[in-house]
């Protein structure tokens, strides 16, 4: 009879380490996901402003009739590279669909800045119709970072 008290705590402390041991994996597992997403989202806007940043400069630079090649050129090259070092954080951060859809975004603003730095204004048809590339690129960018961030969901009630 002492037996079967002793085999009755040893299977209870073993089910109670058990449960203990599944309860804080789960925990582990869903604090990675939460600093993953909040790294990924934080990211995801630095992307986001940077590319803005840049395409404010070449929108100056396609409506100003007065700077010269060389100034131009450098503009553009200096507005646009610090898009490069987020871009390679994207790589290796963000979700497939999105980095898919991040370096689409990149390599057409990087074909608006070329435009802009070769002294293409904002009426020109080559100016207008790589801005528009980079619009739509950047709208399917917003898009997968969105679905990647869950932001299409309805967020659940937490008690």
């Amino acid at each position: 009879m002492q037996w079967m008290t002793l085999i009755s705590a040893v299977v209870g402390a073993l089910i109670a380490t058990a449960s203990a041991a599944v309860l804080d994996r789960s925990r582990w597992r869903r604090e990675q996901d939460d600093r993953l997403l909040g790294a990924r989202r934080t990211l995801y806007g630095d992307y986001l402003t940077c590319l803005s940043e840049a395409r404010n400069t070449f929108r100056g630079l396609a409506r100003n009739h007065d700077m010269g090649p060389v100034e131009r050129a450098r503009t553009a090259r200096d507005s646009f590279a610090p898009c490069y070092g987020v871009r390679y954080q994207m790589s290796i951060t963000a979700a497939s669909p999105v980095v898919t859809a991040s370096e689409e975004a990149f390599r057409r603003l990087r074909d608006v800045r070329d435009l802009a730095a070769a002294g293409a204004l904002a009426g020109d048809e080559a100016y207008s119709g790589g801005r528009a590339e980079y619009e739509a690129a950047l709208a399917r960018l917003r898009e997968a970072m969105r679905l990647d961030l869950g932001s299409h969901r309805v967020p659940s009630r937490r008690p």
